[in-house]
């Protein structure tokens, strides 16, 4: 079997500019980047008002684990499905980030016969977004400490700027560094650090902006630093928003590509969703829902994050209603999740997969209680034993819930019909009864304890004095009625990555809470999630080479 890139080269793309004429976009409607990648006007969205939205769908997943479980490529084949058999569907993804590309994962395109092309492309610049965000970001944080050091008139503490530097890579040599260094003409000496672009603020205000009018002031209302009264600092007192707003005039308008068989796909944005919201734009998927009957996107990591963040935050900011949900899993997740180990997940064994089954019906639980229907897609691999298979039909059953088996990876959109036409049961049938999760006019503490009960089945939520005093500032302030963006890991319902399955009794400790003032929500950190990650012992960046004629080698 080829693999990922080897099919991806192989592709036989359209030209761009005759996908965008597919979804009645003009030349007008379009600036190209490239033969193969175009970004769209924002004014589709207001030539198209009057067109109704098309059908949301999102694709959200079990508790990641070490197995995979094929969250983006089961999107893709859904998009690709439904186009298939001759339906006009659009996908909605997001962009990733050089950290986990040359990290861990080396790539996040999809895979197999289910990736968005030009692969190569998408996963390495593409056209230019995190740089202009990074770069937006970093134009802020250079203009504090010059405004410090040209006499400080806004009396800015320096040691209570709350505001970090970003560069979009795994470096954890930055995560804390000292600014200033080298005497008077350098500045201030003071504390300082990065995080990753993907993390940042200026990301989260792009994926949940409405224009670039809403962008810059959002910009504008960043919480930077207290002054030595203690009073709040916003971006919009250096005045620079304007300018920041300036370096992402191209950056907020969304990307068009395609995938293997052609559908259309919108890559914009890319938090993640284990220390950010992670979702894709909120402008990506509006103009997706006017281009196309059926939209798919995703959301990040397990149903726990992504789907509690893409409802409670960006549905809720952008007035969307979901009509389906499709949670994916695999028989080896589930089993890994029932304690298997990773040497023994392509045997048989049925114990573990029925100790494991809990994370599943957990996620399927939690979308219930937003009142969106739920389809599970099981992403089939050839080692799965039918009794595995029945098990995990038989307990989606008993909650009332259809299942799907799914070959994307394997046969692109012809393995994704099964799915495809089960989504379609259910979204052409009766609408969704989406509603969020909490009032967010709720204390900080009342909302991170709704989350933590209700969607990660905890006890309640323990908050150190250090998260105390800072809720009790942002009361103060009269900023803390804004939705909760929890940064947890990834791999456990709780807060502790080595619970597995469906964790009992325990509590989630918050050890740390910090504003987005321009974004729009709350950031509560647990455990031990870093805002910038670090490279593991061998890094996909090992693998990867360029030919002298541009062929790119181990991108996955």
């Amino acid at each position: 079997m080829k693999s990922d890139i080897e099919i991806a080269q192989s592709a036989k793309m359209e030209p761009i500019v005759s996908v965008a004429e597919r979804l009645g976009l003009t030349e007008e409607d379009i600036d190209l980047y490239g033969k193969y990648k175009c970004k769209i006007s924002l004014d589709v969205l207001q030539k198209r008002k009057e067109r109704p939205d098309g059908k949301l769908i999102l694709v959200t997943a079990i508790n990641p684990t070490p197995a995979g479980e094929g969250k983006s490529t089961v999107t893709v084949g859904l998009g690709q499905a439904l186009c298939r058999i001759g339906k006009n569907a659009v996908i909605a993804l997001r962009e990733p980030s050089l950290g986990p590309v040359f990290g861990v994962k080396g790539g996040a395109a999809g895979g197999g016969n289910a990736q968005v092309v030009p692969m190569e492309d998408i996963n390495l610049h593409f056209t230019g977004d995190m740089h202009a965000i990074t770069a937006a970001n970093n134009l802020l944080a250079a203009a504090i400490d010059n405004h410090i050091h040209q006499g400080n008139a806004l009396r800015i503490d320096s040691r209570r700027i709350t505001f970090k530097r970003v560069m979009d890579m795994n470096d954890r040599a930055l995560r804390e560094i000292v600014v200033g260094l080298g005497g008077k003409a350098n500045g201030f000496l003071r504390e300082d650090g990065f995080m990753i672009t993907v993390a940042s603020e200026i990301m989260a205000i792009l994926c949940l902006s409405k224009d670039l009018m809403d962008l810059k002031n959002r910009m504008g209302n960043i919480l930077i630093a207290y002054n030595l009264d203690g009073e709040p600092v916003f971006c919009k007192d250096l005045k620079v928003q304007g300018a920041m707003a300036m370096l992402m005039k191209d950056a907020i308008k969304p990307n068009l590509v395609q995938t293997l068989e052609n559908t259309p796909a919108i890559i914009h944005g890319g938090p993640f969703a284990n220390i950010a919201h992670g979702c894709n734009s909120l402008l990506a998927t509006k103009t997706a829902l006017k281009l196309g009957d059926y939209v798919v996107t995703e959301a990040g990591f397990g149903a726990d994050l992504g789907a509690e963040k893409f409802f409670d935050i960006k549905c809720r900011y952008g007035g969307l209603k979901p009509a389906c949900t499709v949670i994916v899993a695999t028989v080896r997740a589930l089993k890994h999740h029932g304690g298997a180990k990773k040497d023994e997940l392509s045997t048989p064994n049925v114990d573990a997969l029925a100790k494991g089954i809990v994370n599943l019906e957990k996620q399927i639980e939690n979308i219930k209680k937003y009142g969106v229907p739920v389809v599970v897609a099981i992403n089939k691999f050839i080692t799965d034993s039918d009794e595995e298979l029945r098990l995990i039909e038989e307990s989606c059953n008993k909650l009332g819930v259809e299942v799907a088996l799914t070959e994307v990876w394997e046969k692109g959109g012809e393995g994704g019909t099964l799915l495809a036409e089960s989504v379609l049961r259910i979204v052409d049938g009766a609408d969704s009864d989406f509603r969020c999760l909490y009032d967010d006019k709720l204390s900080i503490k009342e909302k991170m304890n709704t989350i933590a009960k209700e969607i990660y089945g905890a006890d309640g939520v323990s908050f150190t004095a250090a998260a105390v005093k800072q809720i009790a500032e942002f009361e103060k302030l009269g900023l803390d009625k804004l939705p909760i963006c929890v940064a947890k890991t990834q791999y456990s319902l709780s807060d502790n990555p080595s619970l597995l399955g469906r964790p009992k009794n325990f509590t989630v400790t918050v050890r740390e809470v910090r504003l987005s003032n321009g974004a729009g929500f709350i950031v509560a950190l647990t455990g031990d999630i870093m805002t910038m990650p670090g490279l593991p012992k061998v890094p996909a960046a090992e693998r990867m080479d360029i030919l002298e004629d541009g062929t790119i080698l181990g991108l996955f």
